[in-house]
């Protein structure tokens, strides 16, 4: 039986933390409203989004643990379903994320992401080791790191992913 390794996951989570707290100090007052390369959010927006990519690993543990236990069709029909919804979730995704980040503003985007991950951090101490190989099948069209199928041990390494991407897209004057 494969292992998870907690300890590299929770460096990970302990890295995104740190980095992301690195960013939101070196943003200057010019760069908040700067245009991102390759989207369409400026980087307040961005730096949002990629706290919002922990918020909904939150709620994927618990679809996963629920999805895991039934017949893997039904994930498969959920899959499916939530793919068809792909462009209607993308535009949802862009004003939410907009949206948010007037909420979870420069000021507050940090400790949310402070609370997020030591969310994460606990349910992740507290994880059955066999679980971590339970999974289901995701909308792979909803996000390029989404894979068919991903397994708790995936979904809790997807947000690293997600962040270190959009990462590259911020347009900081001091990361540029």
């Amino acid at each position: 039986m494969h292992v998870a390794d907690r300890d590299d996951i929770s460096a990970d989570l302990e890295r995104a933390r740190a980095e992301f707290h690195r960013l939101l100090e070196a943003t200057k007052p010019d760069d908040w409203a700067k245009p991102t390369r390759g989207t369409r959010w400026n980087n307040e927006q961005l730096l949002f989004h990629i706290v919002f990519g922990y918020m909904v690993v939150q709620r994927l543990l618990v679809l996963v643990k629920i999805f895991s236990r039934l017949p893997g069709r039904v994930s498969r029909v959920y899959a499916d379903v939530l793919d068809v919804a792909a462009r209607p979730f993308h535009i949802v995704n862009y004003y939410g994320s907009c949206a948010a980040a007037v909420v979870y503003n420069r000021r507050r985007m940090g400790a949310k992401l402070d609370r997020v991950i030591a969310s994460l951090q606990r349910k992740l101490a507290q994880e059955n080791d066999a679980d971590f190989a339970r999974g289901m099948h995701y909308p792979t069209r909803w996000d390029p790191f989404f894979e068919d199928y991903m397994t708790l041990e995936d979904v809790y390494r997807y947000p690293g992913r997600h962040f270190d991407f959009h990462a590259r897209q911020l347009t900081l004057t001091a990361t540029a």
